[in-house]
């Protein structure tokens, strides 16, 4: 879970720098005041952290104090950055998922609003893609900025399984119904689901929901406002995905299937599958797992199709708009962290390494170096879907606190099982939201 030509330049003038001071606050030491350098905690990644470490080199060229990356793994980082925050062991820079992750920590007061910083350089700012930058925006104060891929959720279908068939890819929720019918017909499942994991499941939810009632309707359940749960639009999108497992669409065992173990993804490359509905970061574990599927050219990719009557844009996207960077309200450097942030790691040799890496930036403009990329065509693809895209809704399960996302994932799982019916899934949503 992964411009033009000259963004600005790297050195910093008296006035950059000044104006920082005065946008991003002052700081207070406090107990960790003794810490002489920047802690940048991060997750552990190959592919994200030699581009963070030589952005964090590029820094140090230059500044005052010197910025240090501790990596951690998901799941103790998760811990271990709720316990510290607020202490005086939180770290100065922290990375995070935007959206409700995020917004528990600014609730608290113990992320600094970025808002004046970017304000006295609108050519960074302006530089982001909006439908992004806007999930790191809470309560109208920008309290992260994304520092790593966009990763939206693709329909993923195998071409050759297609071209044997005789078929096009679904563009609108009827074709793919139709499609269900005729790969069930041809012995071929349609659509492989890691349905172990019920994160895997949350995409059809997500996106129905944005194109039968827009991103409105998921906007209310993430503010808690009351009935949120019980529109009409999450009713339906609800009966879709119970539809939809309930004619086969995803085979008989899909509840039995992970994706870690590369199980679908198999699956689906070996023409045992028609599609895959998986976040972007398919295209590389393809190349990595089954190689020979992806350089034949049977790895093909579409959007989600339309919903008719729906009143969402077919344009919006669902899934991780990026990971995000925001500095601790704690940190005795956030003059320097802010500066970090601002000019270091939104810079043009940044946003080149992010490429280099095979991720796709946030940031306008990029079209001519993805272009010179092994993977162009895809990349481009993700890029373009993401800066025409209206909306990018984040996934629920980030969006929302840890409590209401475990429990919606549960239910989403027993109702894909139809185990429950989708008013039995709202009231118990209901419930743990209230």
């Amino acid at each position: 879970m992964h411009r033009r030509a000259r963004l600005f330049n790297i050195g910093m003038s008296l006035l950059v720098t000044t104006s920082l001071v005065a946008a991003g606050g002052c700081g207070t030491a406090g107990p960790g005041g003794s810490r002489d350098k920047i802690q940048v905690w991060a997750l552990q990644d190959p592919q994200n952290e030699p581009v963070i470490e030589a952005g964090l080199g590029l820094f140090n060229q230059s500044s005052p104090v010197t910025a240090e990356l501790v990596t951690y793994v998901n799941d103790a980082y998760k811990q271990k950055l709720h316990v510290s925050m607020g202490s005086p062991n939180a770290p100065d820079v922290f990375f995070n998922w935007g959206g409700g992750n995020l917004a528990e920590f600014v609730n608290a007061n113990q992320v600094v609003d970025l808002s004046h910083a970017l304000a006295a350089r609108p050519d960074v700012r302006d530089a982001f893609l909006p439908s992004v930058l806007a999930v790191g925006r809470i309560s109208n104060g920008q309290y992260g900025l994304p520092m790593n891929g966009i990763q939206p959720v693709v329909l993923f279908y195998h071409k050759g399984v297609f071209d044997k068939a005789g078929l096009q890819p679904p563009k609108t929720w009827a074709d793919l119904l139709s499609l269900v019918e005729e790969f069930k017909s041809r012995k071929i499942t349609p659509i492989a689901l890691p349905g172990s994991q019920g994160w895997t499941e949350l995409m059809y939810l997500e996106y129905l929901l944005d194109r039968i009632g827009g991103p409105d309707r998921f906007s209310a359940i993430a503010a808690q406002r009351s009935g949120a749960w019980r529109d009409p639009s999450v009713l339906r999108a609800l009966q879709m995905c119970q539809e939809l497992a309930e004619r086969g669409a995803f085979g008989t065992n899909f509840a039995s299937i992970n994706y870690d173990n590369t199980g679908a993804s198999k699956l689906f490359a070996t023409g045992k599958a028609a599609m895959f509905l998986m976040g972007s970061w398919e295209y590389t574990s393809q190349l990595s797992n089954n190689p020979e599927f992806v350089k034949r050219g049977d790895l093909a990719w579409t959007t989600f199709p339309t919903v008719d009557g729906g009143l969402g844009d077919a344009a919006n996207v669902v899934g991780n708009p990026a990971n995000y960077f925001s500095i601790s309200a704690s940190s005795p450097h956030v003059r320097d962290a802010t500066t970090l942030l601002i000019e270091t790691l939104s810079s043009e040799e940044y946003v080149e390494d992010l490429v280099n890496s095979g991720q796709v930036p946030a940031v306008a403009g990029v079209e001519a170096k993805l272009a010179g990329t092994p993977n162009a065509e895809f990349a481009t693809f993700t890029y373009e879907m993401v800066a025409k895209a209206p909306s990018f809704t984040q996934s629920w399960d980030q969006a929302l606190s840890p409590a209401v996302g475990t429990e919606m994932l549960t239910n989403l799982q027993k109702l894909f099982l139809s185990k429950i019916t989708p008013e039995e899934f709202v009231t118990a949503m209901e419930k743990v939201s209230s």
